[in-house]
C-alpha cells in the first residue's frame, strides 16, 4: 500500500507537540472547528467546516503511543490510516504525519478524485501546528463549506520584502520547498517546477508594489494584494476563476502551507525552513527543494 509522509521542524518541546496532537482544545486551534478526544475511551474525532467531508464520526482511533496517535479517516469514499507523531532526530524535534494509502504525485497535481486535498491537507495542518506550539498565531484554516478562497494575514515585514519573497525564484524555493520559474514582469511566465517541466505556464498579469497576480491557462487567477503600514503588511491572497461547484481545495491548501513558512522566514531571526522531508509515490526527482 502506498504511503505519504510529511515531516516538519519545530523548536517546541516534544511533550508540548504531543499534547497538541492529542488534546481537543489544541486540535480546535490548529486543525478543526470541532474536536473530541478521550484516548482512554478510544475517542479521537475532529469535524466541521475546516475539515473535508466535515461530518462527525469519520475517524476511529486505532492506537496511541507515548509519541504518536494512529486513527482511520473515511474521506471521499476511501478509508485512510493516519499517524501523527513527534520524533527527535539529529538534535531536531520533528512533527510527522503519515497517511496510507496516498495518491500518486500526478493524480494529486491534477486533483483527480479530490487527490489534491488528500495530499496537501496535512502539510497545512502541520504548518499550523508548528505555529501553535511555538506560541504564534496559526497561518490559516481552509473553509470547506464555501467555494470562496480568500485569506488575509498580517506579516511583520514591509510590502517590498513580501513582494520579493513572492517573485524571487531562489527565495520562493527556500520557504515553499519547491522549485518555481518566474519572469518577474507583467506578461512574464510563471511555472511551478520550472519552465522545462511546464509547457503551459501561467502568465503574470499584475506586478507592482501593491499587487501581484498570475493567470493559469484554465482561467484560474491567483492574486496577492499588499497593504503596508508602519513596517508591516496586510497580505490578501485570493484564488478565483475556477468552477465554484468544484473548488480546487487541494491547490489552495498547498499554497497556504507554503506561505505559512514565508511569514516565518520574514518574521523569525535565524529562520530555517520548517519543511524537513516529504515522501509520496511517484514524486519526481528534484521536484522539491528541501534542506
Amino acid at each position: 500500500m502506498s504511503t505519504g509522509v510529511v515531516r516538519v521542524r519545530t523548536s517546541a518541546d516534544p511533550a508540548r507537540v504531543h499534547r497538541a496532537l492529542t488534546t481537543a482544545d489544541d486540535l480546535r486551534v490548529w486543525l478543526a472547528e470541532h474536536a473530541d478526544v478521550d484516548l482512554e475511551q478510544g475517542v479521537y474525532e475532529f469535524w466541521g467546516r475546516y475539515t473535508p467531508d466535515g461530518e462527525r464520526g469519520r475517524q476511529k482511533l486505532l492506537e496511541t503511543t507515548p509519541s504518536a496517535v494512529r486513527f482511520s479517516w473515511l474521506l471521499k469514499g476511501t478509508e485512510y490510516t493516519i499517524e501523527l507523531g513527534v520524533e527527535e532526530r539529529d538534535g531536531q524535534t520533528l512533527v510527522v504525519a503519515s497517511q496510507s494509502p496516498f495518491p500518486q504525485w500526478g493524480a494529486a497535481i491534477e486533483d483527480e478524485g479530490g487527490a489534491g486535498v488528500v495530499q496537501t491537507f496535512w502539510s497545512l495542518a502541520l504548518a499550523n501546528l508548528v505555529e501553535h506550539v511555538e506560541d504564534r498565531p496559526v497561518f490559516a484554516l481552509v473553509d470547506f463549506s464555501t467555494p470562496e478562497q480568500r485569506v488575509e494575514v498580517d506579516i511583520a515585514a514591509p510590502p517590498a520584502a513580501v513582494l520579493h519573497a513572492l517573485t524571487d525564484e531562489e527565495v520562493f524555493a527556500r520557504y515553499f520547498g519547491a522549485r518555481c520559474s518566474i519572469e518577474p514582469h507583467v506578461g512574464g511566465r510563471w511555472a511551478m517546477g520550472g519552465f522545462e517541466d511546464e509547457p503551459n505556464p501561467a502568465k503574470i498579469i499584475a506586478l507592482d508594489e501593491e499587487r501581484f497576480a498570475i493567470e493559469f491557462p484554465d482561467g484560474m487567477v491567483s492574486s496577492w494584494e499588499l497593504k503596508g503600514s508602519e513596517g508591516r503588511t496586510r497580505l490578501t491572497f485570493v484564488q478565483s476563476g475556477f468552477d465554484v461547484t468544484d473548488p480546487p481545495y487541494g491547490s489552495w491548501l498547498g499554497w497556504l502551507s507554503g506561505f505559512a513558512d514565508m511569514r516565518r522566514m520574514l518574521e523569525l531571526p535565524g529562520w530555517r525552513p520548517m519543511w524537513h522531508s516529504f515522501e509520496a509515490p511517484g514524486l519526481p526527482d528534484g521536484a522539491l527543494v528541501l534542506e
